[in-house]
């Protein structure tokens, strides 16, 4: 194989051959010792995908492909997440497609899906209470009746109406008790949304943690499970010991994931992971050791891919569906790199080359020959030969 140059953040160029692809062992049954969903992402139509909104971006074949690729590696889907730019190109009438197309896809093949809710329906200006609570049961209500099970996101109309703890208590109070499903709540930081800040009535996440405490424990039936996104491995660990029995915490931490799955013989974190949709066979690979009661094995195969996902998760954090649909497209998961709303320009291409090399480390790319051509292509494309 021939050498690709490849741009890097710190404003260099240099040559990369690319190695071969790791040896791992990814099974298709879902593991049996932890529950793991990948976030995916959504693949554009590069016909149509632009800056201005364009109608219709959405290539469903690629994207519903995507989910059975995961479906393949025994992971469970996280559909209509901010992986597949929630709030960020993808608005609530193609989120609510998403999500229905992807339930029907998992019912032909008794496959694991939960499907994110949220009050992205509303306009962007202010809105109260009552309109956001309406808008949250207008869509648990939608993904219900299509059977689907939801994570309840963290909503930025509410945070910016809410003035006190109590507005969200009173916000989620009413949509848990309509919930037929058991619901998984989304606690997500402003590092990933910085509308976000101040969510749940305190600035300081730890001061935060008693409101999420008591909601949970006043809706104990309504409550499966909540998604922790704070990248704070010891805030999550602390939560993590304090919920009831049968509340599961899932993961959000993109930066620290194979310690806390991995758990410290009492508490563990299940997964709930967009990095899960860049790494799935070494995620389906590790799982598999830690359910035969490796865990060496699991951390030895686990461990490496979290400097790839830091550098996918880097900030502006927000950015990180960038680097996922890069390495998807690089992997031959998809046929080009476009996303909705021009989404890919939110990264440098020094960034890209980083992830390449990145990528390569942990023996990525299943086809290095077509990774490199695809690549370099690309590279070439923007001057760099």
């Amino acid at each position: 194989m021939t050498a690709i140059a490849l741009p890097s953040s710190n404003g260099t160029i240099r040559p990369l051959i690319l190695g071969d692809p790791a040896d791992l062992a990814p099974r298709s049954e879902p593991a049996a010792s932890r529950m793991a969903y990948a976030a995916a992402h959504v693949v554009a139509d590069p016909l149509v995908a632009s800056a201005a909104g364009t109608p219709g971006q959405i290539d469903w074949d690629s994207t519903l492909g995507l989910r059975h690729r995961l479906w393949d590696l025994g992971l469970g889907v996280a559909e209509s997440m901010d992986t597949a730019q929630r709030g960020m190109g993808l608005d609530w009438p193609a989120a609510r497609e998403l999500g229905r197309r992807t339930l029907a896809e998992a019912r032909s093949r008794d496959a694991r899906v939960l499907v994110g809710i949220a009050t992205d329906q509303l306009p962007p200006e202010a809105a109260g209470l009552a309109a956001i609570q309406d808008a949250y049961l207008e869509q648990l209500d939608a993904i219900e009746s299509s059977g689907g099970q939801v994570v309840l996101m963290a909503s930025r109309h509410l945070a910016k109406a809410a003035r006190s703890e109590d507005d969200y208590l009173a916000v989620y109070s009413a949509v848990l008790k309509e919930a037929r499903r058991p619901v998984v709540l989304h606690w997500l930081g402003s590092v990933f949304d910085p509308a976000l800040a101040g969510y749940w009535g305190h600035a300081d996440p730890a001061a935060a943690m008693p409101v999420v405490r008591g909601l949970i424990d006043s809706h104990r039936d309504s409550v499966r499970g909540i998604k922790v996104s704070l990248l704070d491995a010891d805030l999550e660990r602390d939560l993590r010991r304090q919920l009831p029995d049968g509340v599961q915490l899932f993961t959000g931490d993109d930066y620290h994931y194979t310690d806390l799955i991995a758990g410290d013989g009492q508490h563990h974190s299940d997964a709930l992971l967009g990095a899960f949709a860049v790494v799935g066979r070494h995620a389906s690979a590790a799982l598999a050791r830690l359910d035969s009661g490796d865990e060496a094995g699991f951390r030895d195969i686990l461990a490496p891919t979290e400097t790839l996902s830091r550098l996918v998760f880097a900030e502006p954090t927000r950015y990180y569906k960038v680097g996922v649909a890069w390495l998807a497209y690089l992997s031959g998961a998809q046929s080009h790199f476009r996303m909705i709303a021009g989404f890919e320009t939110g990264r440098s291409l020094g960034h890209l080359g980083d992830l390449v090399r990145a990528a390569d480390a942990v023996g990525l790319f299943p086809d290095p020959e077509s990774a490199a051509h695809r690549a370099s292509a690309y590279f070439a494309v923007h001057g760099i030969a």
